[in-house]
């Protein structure tokens, strides 16, 4: 399914279907900022969009945002857990539904008990992120640095970073684009409504392209690998800072 003619049909879905009805549950509260510095990007290396994890739709939002700002081509890749994604009902109707099978590849070997043979799995499905990364024109790959969703009330919080983004960027070399998201609640009905009471508006904050030279340097290790999620997570923490100062303003002038 992310592969040829079916990735191409596939992402025609997510760019129309899917676009659209996230566009019609949110059309009244989202707000978006920095898209020029996406559109800055070159068009011919894949582009790696980094960003903090609060909501089931953080990524469907960022992507649909992306088919109807920008008009380039482009196809879009989420790794995910694949245990949810890959081996339950509803998983794989969500992935169909509303990833349109864009949440690939997946890896299974998370957790307290993991299996050997997920581990074999899980370095294959590296292999094949790392390529869908370093080649491929129109390639967009969003990924969340910590791991999992944060579920902590304050918005401007942050998990600790994961090293597998940065052994990603070390690996694969693409572009980078740090993006703040807020906002967003994890319940799907409770979301559309707000797009009619305006309880709370949608912030999506694309950032400058992240200079990571001088880190794919240093030595191809575990330590590296941190300091580059770490670094990843300050540009996130500085665009959460500007969506700080940009809402109080906003709402002392209401």
């Amino acid at each position: 399914m992310n592969r040829g003619a079916w990735k191409r049909f596939w992402t025609w879905c997510q760019s129309t279907m899917g676009a659209g009805w996230i566009h019609l549950s949110t059309y009244n509260i989202m707000n978006v900022y920095g898209l020029e510095h996406v559109e800055a990007a070159s068009r011919e290396r894949p582009l790696l969009l980094v960003a903090n994890h609060r909501s089931f739709f953080d990524m469907f939002a960022v992507s649909a945002m992306l088919f109807r700002m920008t008009k380039w081509r482009k196809q879009l890749f989420f790794p995910v857990r694949g245990r949810f994604f890959y081996q339950s009902p509803l998983g794989l109707l969500v992935n169909l539904i509303m990833g349109w099978w864009s949440m690939y590849p997946p890896f299974f070997a998370a957790g307290d008990h993991p299996i050997p043979e997920k581990r074999a799995f899980d370095k294959f499905s590296f292999r094949l992120l790392s390529e869908l990364a370093r080649n491929g024109r129109g390639n967009v790959i969003g990924f969340h640095p910590e791991g999992t969703r944060n579920k902590g009330d304050d918005p401007y919080s942050f998990l600790r970073a994961q090293p597998g983004v940065g052994k990603l960027i070390m690996d694969a070399k693409p572009q980078v684009i740090p993006v703040f998201i807020a906002g967003l609640c994890n319940s799907l009905p409770r979301q559309v409504a707000r797009n009619w009471n305006r309880e709370e508006v949608i912030r999506l904050h694309f950032g400058p392209m992240i200079d990571l030279s001088d880190y794919l340097n240093r030595p191809d290790r575990l330590r590296t690998h941190k300091e580059i999620a770490d670094m990843v997570m300050e540009k996130i923490a500085e665009l959460a800072e500007q969506d700080r100062k940009m809402h109080a303003a906003t709402a002392r002038n209401n």
